[in-house]
């Protein structure tokens, strides 16, 4: 059973910072591409930044970010461990929301990327329940 675990949400301050995982169980992660998502109240979920498969390799993906994170949150994957993982530095209230992470198999990823983004939703067929992160003063 495939199955995504996120976890490292919490309350921090304007300028802090949290290292959030997404635990993988149920399938080899090396073989999937992982993205991150983020939803907050009244709003549409939104693609945070995701990472490629190693596809069996040492490779550890390409990275990809969209722009209201870029040189503030770095993805990552640690295929031995299972997890992948979002560091958020310089957080701000805005970035308050429930964070998600979501797997894709490499094959369909590969076949997909022609014409949907790896920010879209619409790419991913499992996803996590979800942690909640609060940036507040």
């Amino acid at each position: 059973q495939v199955q995504l675990v996120e976890s490292g949400g919490g309350l921090v301050q304007p300028g802090g910072s949290l290292r959030l995982s997404c635990a993988a169980s149920g399938f080899t992660l090396d073989y999937y591409a992982i993205g991150w998502f983020r939803q907050a109240p009244g709003k549409e979920r939104e693609g945070v930044s995701y990472i490629s498969s190693s596809d069996g390799t040492t490779y550890p993906g390409t990275k990809y970010y969209a722009e209201f994170v870029k040189g503030r949150f770095t993805i990552s994957r640690d295929n031995a461990k299972k997890t992948v993982y979002l560091q958020m530095n310089s957080l701000k209230p805005e970035d308050t929301a429930v964070y998600y992470c979501a797997a894709v198999p490499h094959d369909k990823y590969i076949a997909t990327m022609s014409f949907l983004s790896g920010l879209s939703q619409k790419m991913y067929d499992y996803w996590g329940q979800g942690t909640q992160v609060t940036v507040s003063s």
